[in-house]
């Protein structure tokens, strides 16, 4: 979403929200909830955003010690051929970077 659409979007929701004062018998009590649900709202973005980037940091980790894995296998395998082990590096890198087997 770009930014220009968020920021409507959130004037908008600011704007349908306002009159909800009228529902309260004080503006104190309207502040109070309005200020808490956003409150909770801000924790649960912030926790969503923290767990999506951990899983991603994970992943991509993983990848790059496969990748690197790969890497001390292919230069032990210049200077000595191991054919077993290569397949084995290879079977894992190819895991790790999504690459499918061509039948």
């Amino acid at each position: 979403m770009s930014s220009g659409a968020f920021f409507g979007i959130s004037v908008v929701v600011v704007l349908l929200r306002m009159p909800t004062i009228a529902a309260f018998n004080s503006v104190d009590t309207w502040q109070l909830v309005i200020n808490t649900a956003t409150s909770i709202l801000a924790f649960l973005l912030v926790a969503l955003l923290q767990n999506s980037e951990r899983r991603k940091d994970r992943a991509t980790h993983a990848k790059l010690d496969i990748l690197a894995a790969g890497l001390a296998a292919l230069m032990h395998h210049a200077a000595h051929v191991d054919q077993a082990a290569l397949v084995h590096h290879e079977r894992r890198l190819r895991e790790a970077v999504g690459l499918e087997q061509r039948v």
